[in-house]
């Protein structure tokens, strides 16, 4: 695949979080506002979908075949078919206005999280950390926390605000999780034309950042010292996520959304809501998983 591809026209809402299961050769994901957590085998094209009691932002699979999930109440515990088990711990914020959004594990199996302000107004949504059964505020004062990808070292954590069309950067200790202080680190300028704004993102071997562009139409590769070398389009005007997945790790998988778009949007990009693939030269990393375990 030289462009990007439709790989499953799957008309979500609001696609997000492909996660690579190297263990089984599948790709989960989830659609937050069906909600719904999905199974996409490439090989056969077929895609199953778990319905969940509510809204699920992010996951990551655990070490023993379940799934450690932020939901708008709280982080949870999902069995291998996707049943909640457990509330892990409670949504601190005010679950009528926030909910768990964008996530993974580093590379000690540790789950980081962020939320939505909803309304996007006040600056309410802050990025945490899920470990040894507690939950810890990390920064606060997003709009919407996102982007989150560790580079391949383990020595930077990468996070977006995607609604003040910026991405940061911090040292980061995966011994300890502890973090350095936030420093501004891709910063894009927006346009009447282009509202493309840095959503969820995936770390390749060689450090660098692809970050989805929402209402921008396209991914972007972003070398190690903040300078965009490649953009990629692909039809559908709301890229939400990437994850490397595949053979050897090097076909770049992308959800979208197409909840609240115009309809002559939709008319010209009717594949919007799918599942994208592309082929990439450079391979991406193994997804860590958590430690936690899913026998109670």
């Amino acid at each position: 695949m030289q462009s990007f591809q439709c790989v499953l026209p799957a008309n979500a809402a609001l696609g997000e979080c492909p996660r690579w299961d190297e263990r089984r050769g599948l790709l989960w994901w989830v659609d937050i506002l069906a909600p719904a957590l999905h199974c996409f085998d490439p090989d056969s094209g077929e895609d199953r979908a778990m319905v969940m009691p509510e809204h699920i932002g992010c996951f990551a699979l655990t070490d023993d075949g379940g799934f450690v999930a932020g939901m708008r109440s709280g982080i949870w515990l999902l069995d291998a078919d996707g049943r909640p088990l457990k509330k892990l711990c409670a949504n601190p914020e005010n679950a009528r206005t926030s909910r768990f959004n964008d996530g993974r594990c580093d590379g000690a199996g540790r789950f980081w999280a962020g939320t939505i302000d909803e309304p996007r107004a006040d600056g309410n949504a802050a990025l945490y950390r899920f470990d040894n059964h507690t939950l810890t505020s990390v920064d606060q004062g997003f709009l919407t926390s996102n982007g989150l990808a560790f580079s391949p070292d383990q020595r930077w954590l990468y996070h977006s605000d995607t609604p003040r069309f910026t991405v940061y950067r911090r040292a980061f200790d995966v011994r300890t999780g502890k973090v350095g202080p936030r420093e501004e680190w891709l910063s894009l300028s927006p346009s009447a034309e282009d509202r493309g704004r840095p959503d969820g993102a995936a770390v390749d071997a060689e450090g660098h950042y692809w970050s989805a562009l929402y209402e921008g139409g396209r991914v972007i590769r972003v070398a190690p010292d903040g300078r965009i070398v490649a953009e990629f389009p692909l039809p559908a005007r709301c890229p939400t996520m990437c994850a490397f997945g595949g053979p050897g790790l090097r076909t770049l998988y992308v959800t979208t959304a197409r909840h609240g778009r115009p309809a002559t949007e939709l008319e010209a990009l009717p594949e919007s809501g799918g599942l994208f693939a592309l082929r990439v030269p450079v391979p991406g990393l193994p997804e860590p998983r958590s430690l936690l375990r899913t026998a109670l």
